[in-house]
């Protein structure tokens, strides 16, 4: 807690080493606040306001207050001490702040006094030319947006989930620009979801690659358990998708639904969209969990149904090798009066009937599926 004790102060540590995704902002003229910041920028009348030199963040909220817009603020992986500043500058509450520093949080919708706190998970989803037992399949980040009446912050955790293209793109895009804060936390949304909707595509092959596996022609000839650990491993990775999509539902539909201060009613329509498609890729991600636990279920069934057949073998032709054992057993005791024992055909008899019997266990043994 004591983050919250030092919001107002803002504290000026060495300076730290260089981050490799800082855009065109110069980190030294504030270090303690700014070597965090990726991009800050004032937008007005839905079109950036270009400056001699990069803008504070303390520089950008004065043009605001003075000349109108609001001002968007991009940070990565800020710390405690990086964040402070900025914190106590627009006013940011400070449950809202600690969790905004602190990565790993569940996707969620906080209403305060003056400000929206948003949080949403990115995936991103993993190339890979075979899927193993030790594959990573999909890869998270976290996006987590202050939502105010002349500002927009961004904090992103991970190394995927950049947002400068949007950014790129939404200023090509005045008119949807215009409408403020609530058009970028839209926007954000939107390309999130979107990234969904791609790593479930992706993720839809995955499975039909291991379902086609366990059930094609001729699986029993492969050895047991081979496809049991890329099931669960795969079944994890769902699992973590689906982490990612299901608390996000019920935000975007407040979003959509109910009347809020800080979001235009004109974009309020399209987290409509949002939240059909959300729902979309949460029935995707909901089905692999379940087809998942299906083919689980299945490997394990057909291994149970292999060592069966191999016991069921096993018996056969112990079965079968127990009648020349038995034979061979009585002749080897040695007694002096043995039936056909000094016979001139005994031992070609024996034989015959030997192998017969043999023969006759086997034939009625393949004939009921044992061998």
């Amino acid at each position: 807690m004591s983050m919250i004790r030092d919001l107002r102060a803002v504290v000026r540590p060495s300076r730290p080493a260089p981050r490799k995704d800082t855009g065109a902002y110069d980190a030294t003229r504030d270090p303690a606040t700014l070597s965090a910041v990726v991009d800050c920028a004032v937008y007005r009348d839905g079109a950036r306001v270009e400056t001699s030199t990069p803008l504070t963040p303390q520089e950008a909220m004065r043009q605001v207050r003075r000349d109108g817009g609001f001002v968007w603020i991009g940070l990565h992986e800020p710390t405690e001490a990086e964040f402070s500043g900025i914190a106590s500058e627009f006013g940011l509450h400070p449950l809202a702040v600690e969790d905004a520093v602190q990565a790993h949080q569940r996707p969620k919708l906080e209403r305060y006094d003056d400000s929206l706190f948003t949080v949403f998970k990115t995936i991103h989803y993993v190339d890979h030319d075979q899927l193993t037992a030790n594959s990573e399949v999909v890869e998270t980040g976290e996006v987590m947006c202050f939502t105010g009446r002349e500002f927009f912050i961004t904090v992103r955790h991970g190394g995927q989930g950049s947002l400068r293209a949007l950014r790129h793109r939404l200023q090509d895009d005045p008119e949807l620009l215009a409408k403020g804060p609530s058009a970028v936390l839209h926007a954000i949304a939107d390309h999130v979801v979107d990234g969904y909707i791609a790593v479930a595509s992706a993720l839809q092959d995955d499975v039909d690659d291991v379902e086609t596996e366990v059930f094609s022609p001729g699986r029993g000839r492969t050895p047991r358990g081979t496809d049991a650990g890329r099931i669960y491993q795969l079944k994890r990775e769902v699992m973590e998708f689906k982490r990612a999509v299901s608390p996000l539902l019920r935000p975007m539909q407040l979003l959509s639904e109910r009347p809020m201060r800080l979001i235009d009613p004109d974009i309020q329509k399209y987290f409509r969209d949002v939240a059909d498609h959300l729902a979309r890729v949460q029935e995707q991600v909901i089905g692999f969990d379940e087809l998942l636990n299906s083919i689980l279920q299945a490997n394990l069934a057909q291994a149970s149904v292999a060592q069966n057949e191999d016991m069921r073998k096993i018996t056969a032709w112990a079965a079968i090798i127990a009648v020349p054992t038995m034979v061979c057993g009585v002749y080897g005791m040695n007694f002096k009066y043995m039936p056909e024992l000094h016979w001139k055909y005994g031992y070609p008899v024996i034989m015959s009937i030997t192998v017969a019997i043999c023969l006759g266990i086997h034939r009625t043994l393949k004939r009921n599926g044992w061998l």
